[in-house]
């Protein structure tokens, strides 16, 4: 076991035991849930049920029911399409990387972003597919034989670049999510007392013995699997950014897409990572696992991640004008001073400014205060993919095409449903799966638990 300097804030509060953290991250499931769950359970899921009214509309009605015009041909969709994909990214982050790099702190959070990963990308696919029209057809996007109906796909074209890097990042990280849970599954099978628990639990642990070989063996399956996953995060919003960096549309056709998406997507997965962990802390009532540490490692990683974006915003401004090409000089005068400039600004001040505040101490540990803040980042993160795909469409080469985007009822009923889905699904989570990996929790406890922090101590100071 490796010592821990006595300096290091501890990372798991009170005098916990190996029981304790069992019985609190058990409790929830075993027991009726907190009434702050059903009050949450009852908004998400009222939202949920209005938004997909709203997309079973749009299915039945066809996409004319959009803002979308001839000229702005994406719009909120794809905006919220590649807003999704981004905040998908955290978990995979937190999970591999960190397990990577040995990081002890990742073990009270990791679990929730993974979920979080996994339901993110869920809502992310659902845009594409209703934006086809017909989405009864969207399995020709996949590279089907001819026979089936369908054409062969065009290997040259970004968009199924996408479609590949996305479906194999959800089932990397679905599996990766997967086989962590299995030791947690097997301690509740083997500590619930309701037979229908215990069966259902014992199915989802697949016979989990718990002996030596078995956790040896876990520990190389989740090593192999963070290795696989760690490129993935960056491939993933890579390939998203192609879609529009392989395009010739000024602000579009950019090198400095890939880097500048896939640090946009960990600053806005991070704050998502706020925004649910602060919730869930409070509800379930898991103040002594996610500690006031946690959350400044994270609002640390979102002062590195958002000042990058902001470089990334400079280098397009800087490149635009060194390039000397007209077209893509206007399209970011015209970002800054044109008709959306609401939504360029509050980009800037969402991603470039606020996250600064981080670097003072006193708000990067204060809760409320983080909380507002992943709130803000994620507005933030919406606008500049809004501004990026709305700003560059909306002036096109052709001036007689020039025209506004305006979002009717349906763009805001799917997007605000996709949002009511995703609480729905990561509240169902909260509720039946362990939502701290407890049994990685238990493995830092006796060097980063409190009461053994402090044990320590004592012995070294005499």
């Amino acid at each position: 076991m490796h010592a821990e300097a006595a300096i290091r804030e501890p990372l798991i509060l009170g005098h916990k035991t190996y029981h304790d953290i069992t019985e609190d991250i058990v409790r929830p499931i075993e027991n009726k849930a907190p009434r702050g769950w059903y009050i949450l359970m009852t908004i998400a899921s009222l939202i949920a049920a209005y938004g997909t009214g709203c997309i079973l509309y749009l299915i039945s009605k066809g996409i004319g029911t959009w803002g979308l015009n001839k000229t702005v041909d994406w719009a909120w969709d794809i905006t919220n399409f590649v807003w999704w994909v981004g905040i998908g990214h955290a978990g995979t982050l937190i999970s591999a990387v960190l397990l990577l790099f040995r990081q002890k702190w990742r073990m009270a959070i990791n679990r929730s972003a993974e979920a979080m990963t996994i339901f993110a990308v869920i809502m992310a696919a659902t845009f594409p597919g209703i934006h086809m029209g017909r989405i009864w057809m969207a399995y020709w996007v996949f590279p089907l034989p001819n026979q089936f109906g369908s054409l062969w796909v065009n290997f040259n074209s970004p968009l199924l670049w996408d479609v590949f890097a996305i479906s194999t990042y959800f089932s990397v990280s679905l599996v990766f999510w997967y086989i962590g849970l299995i030791p947690d599954f097997a301690t509740i099978r083997d500590k619930v007392t309701k037979p229908m628990m215990n069966k259902v639990y014992g199915i989802l642990s697949f016979g989990w013995t718990g002996n030596a070989k078995a956790w040896t063996r876990f520990e190389e399956v989740s090593l192999v699997l963070a290795g696989i996953a760690t490129p993935l995060v960056f491939s993933v919003h890579s390939v998203v950014s192609f879609d529009f960096a392989t395009s010739i549309v000024p602000g579009w056709h950019t090198t400095i897409f890939p880097p500048y998406f896939v640090s946009g997507a960990v600053f806005s997965g991070f704050a998502m990572v706020q925004t649910l962990l602060l919730v869930m802390r409070k509800v379930m009532h898991l103040e002594a696992y996610i500690t006031r540490k946690h959350i400044e490692y994270m609002n640390i990683v979102i002062i590195v991640t958002g000042s990058i974006v902001g470089v990334a915003y400079i280098t397009e401004l800087f490149i635009s004008w060194y390039s000397g090409v007209e077209y893509e000089a206007y399209a970011f005068i015209n970002r800054a001073t044109g008709p959306y400039l609401w939504a360029y600004w509050a980009m800037m001040t969402c991603n470039v400014i606020s996250p600064q505040l981080f670097w003072f101490k006193k708000l990067r540990t204060h809760l409320g205060f983080t909380f507002f803040m992943s709130i803000i980042v994620n507005i933030g993160m919406w606008f500049e993919r809004f501004v990026i795909i709305v700003t560059s469409l909306h002036r096109d080469y052709l001036p007689s095409a020039w025209t506004m985007f305006h979002p009717t009822w349906v763009d805001v009923g799917v997007f605000l449903g996709t949002i009511g889905i995703f609480f729905t699904l990561y509240l169902l989570f909260a509720r039946y799966f362990p939502v701290v990996a407890l049994n990685e929790l238990k493995s830092i406890l006796k060097v980063s638990g409190e009461s053994y922090k402090q044990e320590a101590a004592k012995h070294h100071h005499h």
